[in-house]
């Protein structure tokens, strides 16, 4: 009779994941996290006449766009809800986070493997799952207050631009603004990081920066076979079995390397030039709105909970000095010269380098003389 009450137990749950194939950490991911988008209200359709202005507006807002980077584009926009936008994400996510189910933390030494052969086997078999159940729980947040997918500047696949129409109205009607000009400025935002994070080039350099930065963030959770081991305890695996969240919380992004300068330093520039974009082109069409420039500020600087999660899974940190940094780089550029100076963004050499981030004009020099210029 084994030692082990729940072992018994354990191999059923290992034979069944088993015979779900390799997908079962992805179903896994999209579940909870469409569980959580649902929220309490469950997750209601924009109303016909908030989405119908959206589309009024995006062909205004297109001609902005495209005379600033001098090309031409389709000014098409969606209107969604957050479980639309979390499938969007969890689409985009994938290919980048899948490189950490080959990178699972080995057992901590604390775990004796040879004395516990169920820790290895949780271990090979519960990795993806886990994996699954923080980017679910990760995804599903990060609807519940963000816009679109500019919100974080990861390469994209196509060019579909999703507007989530209910947060943006929850924001207009928290900050006393008028849904036009929150609209305008979420759809300058949505299609300036459009443009720029569909670049393959710019795709490129970015998931080479990223692979980096996913490595290290697989990384911090070097504590999970501990917590697995507590599962075999009865009131912990109750508690787990209710929860599966709970399993992750606690787990921090490591200290700062020289991989997460460089993708802090890149990511924490194009959010910032998204930014400036987007409130020059609200500028251009609706004239000063210092309300929305402080309000968003404010947005953005408190509550972001799930966004910062969300950039966490891949080695960004959406606070911090860098970020400061990065605003004082597109302005002084901005000042200078004008936004139309980050079309290098476009291209494969144009994203700053962590260096490059105090010193703006390093950056100018360096792109504006490059052979791709």
């Amino acid at each position: 009779m084994s030692d082990n009450p729940f072992g018994g137990m354990f191999q059923d749950i290992f034979n069944i994941l088993g015979q779900q194939g390799p997908n079962a950490w992805f179903d896994t991911a999209t579940q909870l996290a469409l569980n959580i988008a649902r929220g309490d209200d469950g997750d209601p359709n924009p109303l016909p006449i908030e989405r119908q202005r959206l589309e009024e507006l995006a062909p205004l807002v297109g001609r902005h766009v495209d005379a600033l980077f001098g090309v031409a584009s389709d000014p098409v926009v969606t209107a969604v809800n957050r479980s639309s936008l979390t499938i969007a994400a969890l689409a985009q996510w994938r290919p980048l986070i899948e490189p950490m189910l080959n990178t699972q933390p080995a057992p901590s030494t604390d775990v004796d493997v040879a004395e516990n052969p169920m820790m290895a086997q949780m271990a090979a078999t519960l990795g993806p799952l886990f994996t699954g159940f923080q980017m679910g729980s990760v995804a599903g947040h990060f609807s519940e207050r963000a816009w679109s997918l500019a919100v974080l500047p990861l390469p994209r696949e196509n060019h579909e631009r999703l507007l989530v129409v209910n947060n943006l109205a929850s924001f207009a009607q928290a900050w006393s603004l008028e849904h036009d000009e929150v609209y305008v400025f979420a759809l300058a935002q949505e299609f300036v990081a459009s443009l720029v994070l569909s670049q393959p080039g710019t795709g490129d350099a970015l998931r080479a920066l990223l692979l980096d930065g996913v490595r290290e963030s697989a990384a911090a959770q070097g504590d999970l076979l501990d917590r697995l081991q507590s599962m075999i305890n009865p009131e912990d695996l109750s508690s787990f079995m209710s929860n599966p969240e709970s399993l992750l919380d606690g787990i921090e992004m490591p200290d700062e390397t020289a991989a997460t300068r460089a993708i802090n330093a890149a990511t924490s520039v194009l959010l910032a030039f998204f930014d400036a974009a987007a409130h020059e082109i609200t500028t251009a069409i609706l004239g000063p709105r210092a309300a929305l420039v402080e309000a968003y500020r404010r947005h953005r600087r408190s509550d972001a909970r799930g966004e910062d999660a969300a950039a966490a899974l891949f080695g960004i940190a959406t606070q911090g000095p860098h970020h400061d940094a990065a605003h004082e780089f597109v302005a002084t550029l901005q000042a200078q010269e004008s936004l139309k100076v980050f079309d290098a963004l476009l291209r494969v050499d144009g994203l700053p380098s962590a260096s490059e981030l105090n010193d703006p004009a390093a950056w100018y020099e360096r792109v504006t003389n490059s052979p791709l210029a």
